[in-house]
């Protein structure tokens, strides 16, 4: 299978989770990615944030998962020799793609004008925390604090009187949505590369992605004038068949049944209460809003009534929308994620097996293929070789500790 981006060829100067998940996603669409680390290696390899995991004295989840597919090689970039070398890597380069905050760019002399008036076709590409103009133009961050909190996500997924705001719900939350977004920004202009030979400079911050994600709820608010997105409060929704129900299990079931006239009677009639659909109190839309608390305090009993099982069957019988509130240890069994291939098995280096999520785009019906991550310098000959490198420079630059 031919893959999109095959015979694109990236550079990337990049840690942590943000940028490299865009690095991984243009390698699973087939572009050749350079991952260039410092001679320690990405510091996102020493977490070890997974202490459950099988084998996990040798892996690093969040490693493995943002840099699959990808060859490194290390280059101590303030060394004079690593510079050069990394300007060799980037003489066929297409892309050039970094998260270094403006001061360390500037630094490592590998700012966009610089590069770009050397490489004029090089497209580059900067991840960012908070938008490189304004006062924090050279500020850092990460998706915990930046994304999640700065951008409004936290505080609109915590209850009114919380005791604490509400945290990201794993690892990388925030840099895997902003780190798709670097990707696709970078697609687009390589197409526009193709269609008018100009090349651009690409900026996508962790700030505007929250922001994005939020906007619905941004817009609201400054129209209003108000500092929160308004919703009702728990217990009294706007709509009854757009709710979360507790089963008599424990399981929770989410309605999302934005028509309810379209399904409130059918609904009633699978659930074994057509006299819900009758009682003029809950005829319509209306007359449930109106009506919200008694109109709950028949539904919420009766979701409690029934296990996930029952439900299951039951809401199947009738077309108005909802799903399970799945744990995240279940997903790998999800009968559509088995069918559409959304989970694939990789060999890591270590010679363990673990599972990684599909890129979400998939080509003509088929996932693209995930690859393994590499080893700290594992590419570093090679990849030294074909910028032209003789044996003897390459052992060299290894005895001036320009490469590891």
């Amino acid at each position: 299978m031919t893959r999109p981006l095959e015979g694109i060829k990236v550079v990337e100067v990049a840690m942590w989770a943000f940028v490299p998940v865009a690095g991984a996603m243009l390698a699973d669409y087939g572009a050749e990615v350079i991952k260039v680390e410092p001679t320690t290696g990405d510091p996102i390899r020493g977490l070890r944030s997974a202490p459950g995991a099988k084998g996990a004295e040798a892996i690093e989840l969040s490693w493995e998962c943002y840099n699959r597919g990808k060859k490194s090689i290390t280059l101590d970039l303030k060394l004079p020799e690593a510079h050069a070398a990394l300007m060799r890597l980037l003489e066929d380069a297409d892309v050039f793609v970094t998260n270094m905050l403006p001061r360390a760019r500037k630094a490592l002399d590998i700012e966009a004008e610089t590069l770009r008036a050397r490489f004029p076709k090089l497209i580059y590409a900067v991840g960012s925390a908070v938008g490189q103009r304004g006062p924090q133009g050279d500020k850092g961050g990460y998706d915990a604090i930046t994304f999640w909190a700065r951008g409004g996500v936290s505080s609109s997924t915590t209850e009114d009187g919380a005791e604490y705001p509400v945290g990201p719900p794993g690892p990388a939350f925030g840099d895997t949505l902003s780190g798709s977004m670097l990707a696709g920004g970078i697609c687009a202009a390589l197409v526009k590369r193709a269609l008018t030979g100009e090349a651009s400079t690409l900026d996508v911050s962790l700030l505007n992605v929250g922001m994005w994600s939020m906007q619905r709820g941004i817009a609201q608010t400054t129209i209003d004038g108000v500092d929160r997105f308004p919703r009702p409060p728990r217990g009294l929704p706007n709509n009854v068949l757009s709710y979360t129900y507790e089963t008599s299990d424990g399981r929770f079931l989410a309605l999302c049944m934005l028509q309810q006239d379209k399904y409130w009677a059918k609904f009633c009639h699978v659930a074994g209460r057509p006299d819900l659909a009758n009682d003029l109190r809950f005829v319509d839309s209306s007359a449930r809003r109106v009506n919200v608390e008694a109109c709950m305090a028949e539904t919420i009993p009766l979701f409690k009534s029934k296990t996930l099982a029952e439900w299951k069957d039951i809401l199947g019988q009738q077309d108005g929308q909802w799903d399970v509130v799945q744990h995240v240890g279940e997903l790998h069994a999800d009968p559509q994620a088995i069918a559409n291939e959304y989970i694939q098995t990789v060999t890591c280096t270590a010679g363990i097996d673990i599972p990684l999520v599909s890129v979400p785009v998939q080509f003509d019906g088929w996932p693209m293929p995930a690859g393994q991550s590499p080893d700290i310098g594992a590419h570093s000959d090679e990849l030294l070789a074909r910028a032209g490198y003789s044996e003897d420079e390459i052992i060299d630059l290894k005895v001036k500790g320009a490469v590891f």
